[in-house]
């Protein structure tokens, strides 16, 4: 481990670079682009590997981030990502917009060292990007039929983390939500320039080719299902 990570001395801290702005305003994309491999690689090998790791501690999540940077750092991001998403069904998504500044990077030990926190959301970002472009996400596998229904109401993230779970214990999964498109505020509250909506509809994609059925209503009674998670937020459809 001593060979490949504790560099934090010797590497500074470094973001992904910005695309030049005479590139971004032809477009709405994300205004950093991706980590190059060896990038990724050199910031990850920044991880002090701190025996209590107040990044994954002050994580909403407890993403086993230090065991994920060690990873990364070695060149084996398929177990990197492995890792990654056994805690978080959107790594990708919380890479890009999760508040890392109050979190993971803020409780980072280096950071209170002076030296600059591990550039955690984007090393996460890197690692399910790279994860989606090798083919290394899996579909959403059913659990053995229980022959029962739930209905998911609204279909923001925490809505979708909902269905995803229920699936794959095997019940069948209706999500409605009153918008055309799945994600709430994923897709209509956050700017594409932070996260781009292509992002957001391949997991909706993968969760409707694992079985989970999406319909659009603005009005639902809910005593149709025998148990309904209901998530009430600005996105959410209006239940009576």
């Amino acid at each position: 481990m001593a060979e490949r990570m504790l560099k934090f001395v010797e590497t500074s801290q470094a973001m992904p670079a910005k695309r030049a702005p005479a590139e971004r305003r032809h477009d709405f994309g994300e205004i950093y682009a991706e980590y190059a491999q060896e990038k990724a690689a050199e910031q990850s090998s920044r991880c002090s590997q701190c025996g209590v790791p107040f990044c994954q501690v002050h994580c909403p999540l407890h993403n086993n981030i230090p065991d994920w940077l060690k990873l990364t750092a070695e060149g084996r991001l398929d177990e990197a990502y492995e890792l990654s998403s056994a805690t978080n069904n959107f790594p990708e998504i919380c890479g890009r917009i999760c508040p890392q500044d109050r979190l993971c990077e803020g409780n980072c030990v280096i950071e209170f060292s002076g030296h600059g926190a591990v550039t955690i959301g984007s090393v996460e970002k890197f690692i399910t990007d790279t994860a989606w472009e090798e083919g290394w996400v899996e579909p959403l596998v059913p659990g053995a039929a229980r022959g029962q229904s739930v209905g998911v109401i609204g279909a923001g993230p925490a809505g979708l983390s909902a269905a995803e779970y229920c699936r794959a214990f095997g019940y069948d999964v209706h999500v409605y939500d009153r918008y055309d498109r799945a994600g709430g505020l994923l897709t209509y509250g956050i700017p594409g320039f932070k996260l781009e909506k292509p992002v957001v509809a391949r997991r909706v994609d993968r969760l409707k080719a694992g079985g989970i059925v999406f319909q659009r209503i603005a009005q639902l009674q809910t005593g149709r299902f025998p148990r309904a998670f209901c998530r009430r937020s600005r996105s959410s459809s209006r239940i009576s």
